[in-house]
């Protein structure tokens, strides 16, 4: 029977406790949102399978029709009691959404540390966007910045929060976090409203198309299970061609050993 998918990528969703991880894994995965989720404790998991690549592929620029790939999502616990086994999960993971919430400026601030730990264990090249979460509690009119620079229009809905008396709980600005990602060389910033939906499809796609491209360039060794990607039937040890493991003995295994050792994706 074939694959209903051609390559499989495993991302981590990762930042402080209750900055809305959970979620945003649950809009992206269910289609619904949760007003109230227990703490998450070591790690909970999840999966959407989404299409990459270029929608028209033109014959003579040597792009290939779209792909069909499989984020095996991993949600990660944010309070500091769990951070040493939060850590070990990093490992074969080709991609990361590194979430803070955009009404809690302290999560912010920790995003550094969060993106050091991450490099420090994943593999060399893992993609990262970071991800502002909880737009629905802000306005439209961000407060400017410290630097003076005027708010960013861009990752906004224009269907959310027009009544004029809402109060504006930003504490962060989408040109800080902008800037951030150009100084920490993250790939994008995306804001998000797991409660209406707003932008959450759009940050995870950013992962996958990231990852679909250094696909095409050839930058993962898709039999390696190491890499965080692989295609139908690659990096599978003993088990039936192709299968899928999406649980924690995966992550047990990955758990022990310095980076790159045992371990990895889905």
């Amino acid at each position: 029977m074939a694959q209903p998918w051609d390559y499989i990528a495993k991302l981590v969703c990762i930042g402080d406790s209750g900055t809305g991880k959970s979620s945003l894994t649950i809009r992206l995965c269910e289609g619904r949102f949760v007003p109230q989720h227990d703490v998450t404790i070591g790690v909970e998991f999840g999966s959407r399978i989404v299409n990459v690549g270029p929608l028209n592929p033109q014959p003579d620029d040597g792009s290939s029709p779209q792909k069909r790939m499989k984020l095996s999502l991993w949600d990660t616990a944010g309070q500091e009691t769990y951070k040493s086994i939060t850590r070990s999960y990093f490992r074969g993971a080709s991609g990361a959404l590194l979430v803070f919430d955009i009404t809690r400026r302290s999560t912010f601030e920790s995003v550094t540390a969060w993106l050091h730990d991450l490099r420090q264990i994943a593999e060399d090249g893992i993609v990262v966007v970071l991800v502002g979460n909880k737009r629905d509690l802000c306005t439209n009119d961000e407060p400017a910045s410290a630097n003076g620079h005027a708010p960013d229009p861009g990752h906004r809905d224009d269907n959310e929060n027009q009544g004029p008396d809402r109060p504006n709980k930003r504490a962060v600005t989408s040109v800080e976090a902008q800037e951030w990602c150009q100084q920490n060389n993250v790939l994008r910033y995306v804001e998000t409203s797991a409660k209406s939906g707003a932008g959450v499809e759009a940050a995870f796609l950013e992962v996958a198309e990231s990852i679909y491209r250094n696909i095409e360039k050839g930058r993962y060794d898709l039999n390696d299970r190491r890499s965080g990607v692989k295609g139908p039937g690659g990096g599978n040890r003993g088990g039936a061609a192709g299968g899928v493991r999406l649980g924690l003995n995966d992550a047990r295994g990955a758990s022990s050993g310095p980076k790159g050792s045992a371990g990895g994706c889905c």
